[in-house]
């Protein structure tokens, strides 16, 4: 992981909050959050947001985009007081994570709201730990910055990984491999123009 040391919770909530309050207040914000939530067949993927139990992207892509928002702020507070890419990706809920990718496809949105809040967004892909905890660090801040985070989208990482179990074997049952890497359906021949 880092070999930093991380600010104390505390800390980063309370930087973590002013830059939400900085987000939200942008000029440009309601169009990142419609551009977001407008990424809804793209940011699909079989092993995020299907983890939640009976998950419908009508009704959870917009409490799931607060805490992907929330999870982007706590993460740039750590790298704010680090100024370590690698610290500041601190462990985040599977379905918090995923949500996080539609908000990181509106690169030119994204990018003019925090150069005018003058906060970097870190997100990376290799970096990224999905191992979030009950009690971790991520827990902690998250806490006294806004309270408990919702169970039904931070899933513990136990939790996660069970649910990940009951879905491959679901998919393979229908013909998905490797969480829906591969699959076994054979189109047939293609319909003449």
């Amino acid at each position: 992981m880092t070999t930093v040391d991380l600010p104390s919770a505390e800390r980063v909530a309370k930087r973590a909050t002013e830059i939400l309050e900085a987000v939200e207040a942008d000029q440009e914000f309601p169009a990142f959050v419609a551009a977001s939530l407008k990424y809804d067949q793209d940011w699909t993927c079989y092993s995020g947001t299907p983890i939640i139990s009976r998950y419908n992207q009508e009704t959870d892509a917009a409490p799931l985009f607060t805490e992907g928002l929330r999870a982007l702020c706590l993460k740039a507070a750590v790298f704010e007081m680090t100024g370590d890419e690698n610290a500041a990706e601190i462990p985040i809920a599977i379905p918090v994570d995923e949500m996080t990718h539609a908000m990181i496809a509106q690169p030119q949105l994204l990018a003019r709201i925090t150069a005018r809040v003058g906060v970097p967004i870190i997100h990376q892909t290799d970096q990224e730990h999905t191992d979030w905890r009950t009690q971790d660090y991520t827990h902690q801040a998250y806490r006294h910055a806004w309270g408990e985070p919702p169970e039904r989208y931070w899933i513990d990482h136990e939790e996660a990984t069970r649910r990940l179990g009951i879905l491959r074997d679901k998919y393979e049952a229908a013909g998905f491999l490797n969480m829906g890497q591969a699959h076994l359906i054979e189109f047939g021949e293609p319909v003449a123009a």
